[in-house]
């Protein structure tokens, strides 16, 4: 009877799980602090998580790119700003590193398209450092955000 009971509580947790993934793509972190949150014991969630990973439901390179892409496109963030978001959401130093980096050209062209969608003036120096708080804030480093200006600027 035992037997059936943790069975019944394995496949429960696993249909949550499967659940929360459907409703909001996670890393194993997130996922694995959600389950325990619900108050599952840690061995039945790493058995889950471990099932969830071999069958492709749960992966966070998968997660990680697709992430890194949304926030490069839809909301104009800069690597830096990618990767550390990527790293406050569990994920290993160097798959956020992986996942945000961008070839430093195309980081150029969002930059300077930021800027020029910004509709702001850049004619003096109060205007270029509200530029490059802007471009910081987005997760852009400093050398690219400084010639991003200088693009803008011609």
């Amino acid at each position: 009877m035992e037997l059936g009971a943790t069975e019944r509580e394995r496949s429960a947790a696993l249909n949550d799980a499967v659940g929360a993934l459907h409703r909001r793509e996670r890393t194993i972190a997130e996922l694995h602090e959600w389950m325990l949150g619900r108050g599952l014991d840690r061995d039945l969630v790493e058995d889950v998580i471990g099932e969830l990973v071999e069958v492709g439901e749960l992966d966070d390179q998968r997660f990680a790119y697709a992430y890194a892409a949304d926030k490069r496109e839809l909301s104009g963030w800069g690597s830096e700003r990618i990767e550390a978001a990527l790293a406050d959401r569990g994920l290993d130093r160097s798959l956020a590193e992986a996942a945000a980096a961008e070839p430093r050209e195309s980081g150029l062209e969002r930059a300077v398209e930021l800027l020029r969608r910004r509709a702001e003036a850049i004619d003096d120096e109060a205007s270029r450092n509200r530029a490059l708080s802007f471009l910081t804030r987005r997760g852009f480093d400093y050398e690219l955000s400084y010639d991003a200006i200088r693009a803008a600027e011609s």
